[in-house]
């Protein structure tokens, strides 16, 4: 079997596997802007762990093969373009951006990366089963076969237990003294299960996705395609499925810096604060200090969430921190999205 640094000396060996960027998802979820088939060099910087110098650098020493492969920078009306149908909020005068096809070739380039040498592992692995598997004609099977019976039951039983069971553990618990505890537990034992299936039936979506040569749209690229208020609901909804109640929507003028407030599975009081900024923007620290005040000070929070689309500077993410802020960045938000519990909530 052919070791993964060839890749890093021959193109006609990353020209062969060029075609199939599903392993790009299968490594690890590469966010996409809201055109969902491109990325920024910041974009591509944060999937591979890398800083944004080290693409800039691969980009100059690659360029030409780069670009025959999706890479390209747009300027002028090309760039006016494209902020306006993305929703792009920038002063920039150029933008580079790279396909899924550029940044598998990335992968397949860029030397120090760890997620980039599993990219390279898996392509290879990928190249010498299809090559050394026998071929085999498999019998037609039905459309309602089992794999897809199992899929419909289990959004049945999400559907049952998000809709029925929980609300209905949320009216004992508001009612009951003795047993409150007990309730409680409960109910987080079902709403992990409820997770658990939303997260199955995610991975079914994925895996059809690429059965089919869909391009994979990530929960980010929906997120990033919605304006504020759909954000500062679908935060919403996120409370309410980790157990969360009286949860409200308050974004607007007159809000004192908060668009949600709610009480936790506990009985906690719960702010939150939803920014839904593009990608390569970050928070930085006067945006955090502004929020502590509103909601330590007028809000008396003791669970306090500052939700972002984007990354936080370093500086913010210190001062949050230090304050007792959690800071639900855009990594964070992705897990958050597709299922996994948010640990001061839970």
């Amino acid at each position: 079997m052919i070791n993964e640094s060839a890749l890093l000396e021959s193109k006609s060996l990353r020209d062969s596997v060029l075609e199939r960027t599903d392993v790009l998802d299968r490594v690890k979820a590469l966010s996409l802007l809201p055109d969902g088939m491109h990325v920024t060099t910041a974009m591509v910087a944060a999937y591979f762990n890398v800083t944004v110098e080290a693409i800039r650098a691969l980009v100059h020493d690659h360029r030409a093969e780069l670009e025959s492969n999706g890479y390209r920078v747009l300027t002028g009306q090309e760039l006016s373009d494209f902020k306006q149908l993305s929703g792009i909020q920038s002063r920039t005068r150029s933008l580079a951006l790279f396909s899924r096809r550029a940044v598998l070739n990335v992968a397949m380039l860029l030397r120090d990366s760890e997620v980039a040498r599993q990219v390279r592992v898996y392509l290879l692995d990928m190249e010498y089963l299809a090559r050394t598997q026998p071929v085999e004609n498999p019998a037609p099977t039905d459309p309602t076969d089992v794999a897809s019976l199992d899929d419909r039951i289990d959004q049945r039983i999400t559907h049952i237990l998000g809709k029925t069971v929980v609300p209905m553990f949320n009216a004992l618990i508001e009612t009951s003294g003795e047993h409150r505890k007990e309730l409680i537990a409960l109910r987080a034992g079902v709403q992990r299960i409820e997770r658990r299936l939303h997260q199955h039936h995610a991975r079914l979506k994925r895996l059809e996705g690429v059965r089919d040569n869909r391009p994979a749209v990530g929960v980010m690229a929906a997120m990033d395609a919605m304006n504020g208020r759909t954000f500062e609901r679908h935060i919403a909804k996120l409370l309410q499925r980790d157990g969360c109640t009286n949860i409200v929507v308050q974004g607007g003028h007159g809000d004192r810096g908060v668009d949600i407030i709610a009480l936790t599975a506990y009985g906690r009081r719960l702010v939150a604060q939803c920014k839904r900024f593009a990608p390569y923007l970050s928070l930085t620290s006067p945006d955090v200090q502004k929020f502590i005040g509103s909601a330590k000070v007028l809000y008396g929070a003791d669970v306090a969430l500052y939700v972002a689309t984007c990354p936080f500077t370093p500086e913010a993410l210190g001062i949050a921190a230090e304050a007792g802020i959690t800071a639900v960045h855009r990594g964070v938000l992705e897990e958050w999205s597709a299922g996994e519990p948010l640990k001061i909530l839970e």
